[in-house]
């Protein structure tokens, strides 16, 4: 089974979006192409500022859950503890 990525893009506005795949630099290329999310669409282009490693698509689908659910500031810090970290 593919491993699965929870990821965090910063949109041109500044707003962020969180998703899971198991392709990233894919999903990456399908949102700056405009096919990925609706909410992506108008906000571009987006760079990748956060991922995580999942060992299956459920792991990955509760902890995109989770970190939607934070508050931005929760999410910054998040990003600021990160390696991927360009925000």
């Amino acid at each position: 089974m593919k491993q699965c990525c929870i990821y965090i893009v910063q949109c041109a506005d500044g707003t962020l979006y969180t998703g899971w795949t198991n392709d990233l630099q894919g999903r990456i290329a399908a949102h700056n192409a405009g096919k990925g999310a609706k909410y992506t669409r108008t906000r571009l282009p987006v760079v990748l500022v956060y991922t995580e490693v999942h060992p299956d698509k459920q792991a990955a689908m509760r902890r995109e859950a989770e970190i939607k659910r934070m508050p931005r500031k929760e999410k910054l810090l998040l990003i600021k503890g990160s390696a991927v970290s360009s925000v």
